[in-house]
């Protein structure tokens, strides 16, 4: 599914059968009941403004009005919204189609946001919660039922990676595992399954105007010869499939050069000394979905020797030495800017996508780099 019009086929075109699966249709009681229980514990105890976003055909939304919550229920697909409507008549429930991502609702309205199996379908989750939560009054919550589905080509978000793209919200996050209940899927499953009950630390105060703020994060330049160190990622929820360097956030307490150390040993085995790293490019990025962060770019050659291992074959399927003169196409555009930057000699590099930018590199897309001073090396390839 390329387009959003695509997926809007795709979704109408599974409405007629979308309940035939136990989780989606509810229709068995049992599975029905232990969907009710669960949702009593994640929603407020009182009557409550409850948003579904991606609601399918409804089955949740009707579940949180029948414990007395007023609902809106979104999805995509208008099909599915005739459906849920069909399903939710009687109840005062609003039906409405939009993108779960960018919902024709109003801020500060709701509650809840629920959402259940969309998250992992959108890019930049981080850029989507921070959406979701200006969302929700003071005080509000997000529950977020999401899974790592299948073995051999797994699907899905993990909730290590869920926690991770919530955490900047601040407050409160709470993860419980649901693969171990067989009631809510009608059968045994094996996989990761889970819900994310998310309180941001945003909605416990006024809305008021608020100092802007960044992620920090790392990213190694680890050379060798005319060639680079390039991981492909897998298995996170963000990029997967694609080319990167070796990178990471910081922690509470680090400093830049610390956390490339600690990052460089975690993701590839290297054991690096401070005097190793040279920092040649601070980047400031924005991407698709507008969340901004700011990367710092280490350069460091390869001592005789020394071999980098992956460490975390649970996030990285492969890495690769690729040639500096000729990058892959199927690279973070974010990461492929700085290499580039890097190599013209520039130092400082804002590199601001716009919406509807794709997160990886397009070759024939506009150009996003806005060098900020001259080369540091006028006209060098380093």
């Amino acid at each position: 599914m390329n387009t959003e019009s695509d997926d809007r086929r795709f979704w109408d075109a599974a409405a007629e059968r979308f309940d035939e699966e136990p989780d989606h249709g509810l229709r068995d009681p049992l599975v029905r009941e232990a969907w009710a229980q669960r949702l009593r514990s994640w929603l407020p105890a009182g009557p409550s403004d409850v948003l579904d976003l991606g609601c399918g055909t409804g089955s949740l939304a009707l579940l949180a009005a029948e414990q007395g919550h007023r609902v809106t229920a979104v999805d995509r697909s208008p099909r599915m919204v005739e459906s849920a409507r069909r399903k939710l008549a009687g109840t005062g429930a609003r039906t409405l189609v939009g993108d779960a991502a960018r919902p024709p609702v109003a801020a500060v309205a709701f509650d809840v946001v629920l959402v259940r199996h969309v998250l992992w379908t959108l890019p930049d989750a981080e850029s989507v919660l921070r959406g979701w939560a200006r969302l929700l009054r003071p005080g509000g919550r997000l529950v977020l039922v999401e899974g790592r589905w299948g073995t051999s080509a797994p699907v899905g978000l993990t909730a290590e990676s869920l926690a991770e793209s919530a955490a900047p919200l601040g407050g409160a996050i709470r993860i419980e595992h649901l693969g171990q209940d067989a009631a809510l899927w009608g059968r045994p499953v094996d996989d990761e399954r889970y819900v994310a009950v998310v309180h941001p630390a945003d909605t416990a105060a006024p809305a008021v105007p608020r100092r802007h703020r960044e992620i920090v994060d790392v990213h190694l330049l680890l050379v060798r010869g005319e060639r680079i160190l390039l991981a492909r990622r897998a298995n996170t929820g963000y990029a997967d499939g694609l080319l990167h360097a070796p990178s990471g956030h910081l922690e509470d307490g680090e400093d830049v050069r610390s956390a490339m150390i600690r990052e460089t040993r975690e993701e590839i085995g290297l054991d690096l000394a401070p005097d190793d790293l040279e920092a040649v490019l601070v980047l400031q990025h924005r991407a698709p979905g507008g969340d901004a962060r700011i990367g710092w770019f280490f350069l460091c050659h390869l001592a005789a020797g020394t071999e980098p291992v992956n460490a975390e074959p649970d996030k990285c399927s492969e890495l690769d030495w690729y040639p500096l003169a000729d990058l892959p196409d199927d690279m973070v555009a974010y990461a492929r800017a700085g290499i580039e930057a890097w190599r013209a000699g520039h130092r400082f590099l804002l590199h601001l996508h716009e919406g509807g930018d794709t997160i990886a590199h397009d070759p024939d897309g506009p150009v996003r780099a806005v060098p900020l001073a001259p080369p540091a090396v006028p006209g060098s390839l380093i």
